[in-house]
């Protein structure tokens, strides 16, 4: 088999070997390596064709004895394949940024750009706006000429890219900007892919601004790299396609609902169906505290629990591909929509009212069921992607589930 893989220096959570498996079907490995590492790497030729992530896309170019145009133009590298004992440096971000923005619709051509960052995707980000025609590109660095305190004076801009990290897994809920500052901004593509929806893109939401996460570009630069790799191409399609799997692979299922809805119920056996792993909220505070939910209102009371839910929902919210149960009272708290929806999607599971279980819910037990539904009815429309009604047969609830997902 063909011996290809990824380069960089912290890789546990990298989606390319799923990428290729798909695209190609080759072994390809994950290469953590320090700095000091990379010219031993180079020097066995272990590999056939790797690809480069942060910190090294400039550190590799040392140990290319050639470089694509597109390298030589944006200034760095994250393809390598080895030729006759040779390494022959390439930059497929160019090629994933381009698919990105023909993905997401957004005219560039004519439009005052503002790239947050300097490193080297930013500056593949760079080459294709100026291919396409944008009319000004302002790169901003926390120590360049355009700083983030000196960004208010490009407020006039149409498009937002973000090429920094701000808002990457583990660092969920960060955002470089606050785009209430762009009042003339039409569009927001953020490189981030994990999670699928940063704090930046779920404000572009909010705002009603265009916006899109850089899953596409990462398969689309993935599917060049491969056709470098393998003497093959690949059709946008493939791209499409893949991009449209893993991004169902990779979002959580969350279910919001009434206490007694079922949730916990379907979700385990909604996740041993599709092979995912499942967490109940309720069950996970209990379990960190040693209580059962009563005891927590009894001792605590109401508000201390729901601090406590919110905090297990922000480290909850950050996994990938999981099953979520949350509590029935979860979406009292708007703070609770962003780290579910992140990486999410969040669905209401309805059951008729005579039908709900009160024992061992506290709210539940104090307050009549019907009034406590006309309270929480809007908030659970808030926070829902789609409804999907449990009758009690709990297969047929979860194939309307895997139904909303698609």
């Amino acid at each position: 088999m063909v011996k290809l893989g990824l380069i960089g220096e912290r890789l546990s959570h990298s989606y390319s070997p799923a990428i290729h498996k798909l695209l190609h079907g080759e072994s390809y490995e994950l290469f953590e390596l320090s700095r000091d590492e990379l010219a031993m790497f180079f020097e066995k030729g272990g590999a056939f064709g790797v690809n480069v992530t942060i910190p090294y896309k400039r550190s590799v170019m040392e140990f290319c004895s050639t470089l694509s145009p597109e390298a030589e133009k944006v200034g760095s590298v994250n393809t390598m394949v080895r030729k006759d004992g040779l390494w022959h440096g390439h930059n497929t971000d160019y090629y994933g940024f381009l698919h990105m923005v023909e993905k997401s619709g957004v005219s560039v051509s004519g439009k005052k750009s503002v790239v947050l960052g300097s490193g080297g995707a930013s500056k593949a980000v760079v080459a294709v706006l100026e291919d396409l025609g944008a009319s000004e590109i302002v790169v901003v660095s926390r120590q360049g000429k355009v700083n983030y305190e000196s960004l208010s004076i490009h407020a006039d801009a149409g498009l937002i890219v973000n090429a920094t990290p701000v808002g990457m897994y583990p660092n969920n809920g960060e955002s470089p900007v606050d785009l209430c500052v762009f009042k003339q901004c039409e569009a927001v593509l953020d490189l981030i892919y994990n999670p699928s929806r940063t704090k930046l893109v779920m404000q572009a939401e909010s705002l009603g601004i265009t916006a899109i996460s850089g899953l596409s570009m990462l398969v689309a630069q993935a599917a060049k790299s491969a056709e470098m790799f393998l003497d093959r191409s690949f059709r946008r399609e493939d791209i499409e396609r893949i991009t449209c799997k893993l991004s169902l692979d990779m979002e959580n299922i969350v279910l919001i609902g009434m206490p007694g809805c079922g949730k916990s119920t379907v979700g385990k056996a909604l996740a041993e169906m599709l092979g995912r792993e499942f967490f109940d909220a309720d069950a996970e505070i209990e379990s960190a505290l040693g209580k059962t939910i009563p005891q927590i209102f009894a001792g605590d009371g109401q508000n201390h629990f729901r601090a406590l839910e919110t905090d297990m929902l922000q480290t909850l919210g950050k996994k990938s591909g999981a099953v979520i149960a949350t509590g029935g009272g979860c979406v009292t708290r708007s703070e609770n929509y962003e780290p579910l929806h992140q990486n999410g999607k969040i669905i209401w599971i309805i059951r008729d009212l005579c039908l709900l279980e009160t024992g061992g819910r506290p709210v539940s037990q104090s307050t009549d069921v019907s009034d406590l539904y006309e309270q929480r009815r809007a908030l659970y429309e808030t926070f829902a992607d789609a409804t999907v009604r449990n009758c009690g047969e709990v297969d047929l609830c979860c194939e309307r589930i895997k139904e909303a997902l698609t």
